[in-house]
């Protein structure tokens, strides 16, 4: 009779996981059973898929179907991005919305109402005070984007720097200054963690709110609440340095913020005290609805065991 030697597949929570790695120029593959990025020269680095909320790919590195399969598996979302990750062109999803959590979000953001009582609690976690009363969704969008232009500057002087506006051509990397690569590098890591949160939480990163129209609104919302308090910063600070590698600065500095400050934790429950603002009940799952991909298995232990 077979046995089988390893213990059984077991998800490691969101909030307990490595934030995000940059990876390029390598192979993605599934050797030994083990997760592992194969260079030119043949070297193997292995990485703690299970462990790692999400992959950013940049340029240079491929991607085979059985790694494809273990990060799904294990819950971790690959994307694909830009040189120092200033674009993101693509996601693998990790199981994917769930029907139940994507009803109750596409239903709060078509009814108006409810899209407008989303939109100011999102504005009061911002800013920290309540939004201005009887304005409209694009009122609230206006004084949002104005105060937001009027933040940069601030950190600028801060740290000594020109901010000569949000300015910088996603085709080509080099376009833009220091600063502009710096802000974009930090942005494109929030926005990776927020998406594989959003995913992780069953929701659609496309319906969004405060951003409509484009495949990641919903990610752009959440990233927005925690942005000047996390990577902005960060880009600032690093730029100041003038850095020989300032993209990569800057991805170290947002891996160990997100680190500090417990960021994959404290996400996914922000989302769900922005959508509750709503007021609308959420359906209940549908009874022929897919269970999760990893179920955990019952176990005689409480809560505080680790099986």
């Amino acid at each position: 009779m077979t046995e089988h030697l390893l213990p059984p597949l077991k998800p490691i929570a969101m909030k307990e996981r490595i934030s995000l790695l940059f990876l390029e120029k390598g192979e993605l593959d599934v050797l030994d059973g083990a997760f592992v990025l194969v260079d030119s020269a043949g070297v193997r680095t292995h990485i703690p898929v299970g462990s790692v909320a999400c992959l950013m790919l940049e340029p240079g590195s491929r991607v085979s179907h059985a790694a494809a399969v273990l990060a799904s598996r294990v819950g971790c979302l690959l994307i694909w991005v830009g040189e120092a990750g200033v674009r993101l062109y693509a996601a693998g999803q990790p199981g994917g919305a769930r029907s139940d959590k994507l009803l109750y979000q596409a239903k709060l953001a078509l009814d108006d109402e409810a899209r407008l009582k989303v939109i100011r609690k999102m504005y009061t976690m911002r800013f920290k005070e309540e939004a201005p009363a009887r304005r409209s969704v694009e009122q609230l969008r206006g004084i949002e984007g104005a105060r937001v232009r009027k933040l940069y500057p601030m950190l600028a002087q801060r740290y000594g720097l020109e901010w000569k506006g949000r300015d910088y051509d996603p085709a080509n990397w080099q376009s833009g200054d220091l600063l502009n690569r710096c802000v974009s590098s930090a942005t494109a890591c929030l926005y990776g963690i927020s998406e594989a949160a959003i995913l992780a939480a069953g929701y659609a990163p496309a319906i969004g709110f405060i951003h409509t129209g484009k495949p990641l609104s919903f990610v752009y919302d959440i990233a927005d609440l925690f942005k000047f308090d996390t990577v902005i910063p960060i880009a600032f600070q690093v730029a100041a340095q003038k850095h020989p590698d300032p993209e990569r600065a800057v991805r170290l500095g947002c891996r160990d913020s997100f680190r500090q400050t417990k960021l994959l934790e404290r996400i996914i429950p922000m989302i769900e005290e922005v959508l509750a603002s709503g007021e609308l009940t959420p359906p209940p799952p549908h009874e022929e609805a897919v269970p999760i991909a990893i179920p955990n298995p019952e176990s005689i232990g409480d809560a505080g065991h680790r099986g």
